[in-house]
């Protein structure tokens, strides 16, 4: 696969000592490291067969937490890039003595290709970076070449839930993926669903609230 888009801006925010801790002692335990090439035996690193869900972009990790506590009987995987985030995710985890979470860090536009194709029951993007400016539209992840790559490695009828707090990139996930074949929106074309309720709302997500913004969710399922 040709890289032609990234799904992440690489930030350099900070971390804390408590995080700097967490990758030190819990990434081998619940960290995948991947050579980019081999398709990874999820049922081997998971330790067993179950339903699988996959989150793009997890930020601290609050969705996958809330979700993997609900849900024991299923697994969740992490992909992001930003190590605080990342460090923030592997405490909650070993907090929690959770047993169904496993970390890529990865642009998942390289780490795809080391996954099973045709496997996750669900699959999460929630506030991809909305790229704002005009000219880095062109960025953002949610573009027909990417989920037409995405779907690929979806369940028949698994389902693919969005969230953003930026309306033109609200109104172009609508348009990118009511266009997909593959893809039905379990709302009927050009409807937004109902908000996600196993997704809390975060102290980002509160703040953009607090001064008015809108946030709109999309549901789809694979035919």
């Amino acid at each position: 696969m040709q890289r032609t888009i990234h799904s992440f801006v690489r930030r350099r925010g900070r971390i804390t000592t408590a995080q700097k801790t967490a990758l030190e002692k819990f990434w081998s335990i619940y960290g995948i490291d991947t050579d980019f090439e081999t398709v990874l035996d999820l049922d081997n690193i998971l330790g067993r067969k179950a339903a699988r869900m996959l989150e793009i972009g997890f930020g601290k990790g609050e969705t996958l937490i809330n979700m993997a506590k609900i849900h024991p009987e299923n697994d969740y995987l992490g992909i992001d890039v930003h190590l605080p985030g990342i460090g923030s995710l592997l405490n909650a985890i070993k907090t929690e003595e959770l047993t169904n979470v496993r970390i890529l860090c990865a642009d998942v536009v390289e780490v795809l290709k080391c996954l099973p194709l045709n496997h996750f029951d669900a699959i999460y993007i929630f506030f991809p970076d909305p790229w704002h400016k005009k000219r880095h539209k062109k960025r953002r992840l949610i573009q027909a070449q990417f989920i037409n790559l995405l779907v690929k490695y979806m369940k028949k009828n698994g389902l693919l839930y969005l969230a953003t707090d930026w309306e033109n990139y609200a109104q172009q996930m609508l348009q990118v993926l009511d266009n997909i074949d593959e893809l039905a929106n379990y709302m009927k074309p050009g409807n937004y669903a109902p908000r996600f309720v196993q997704r809390p709302i975060t102290r980002f997500e509160n703040r953009g609230l607090q001064k008015g913004h809108q946030v709109w969710d999309l549901l789809y399922v694979r035919n």
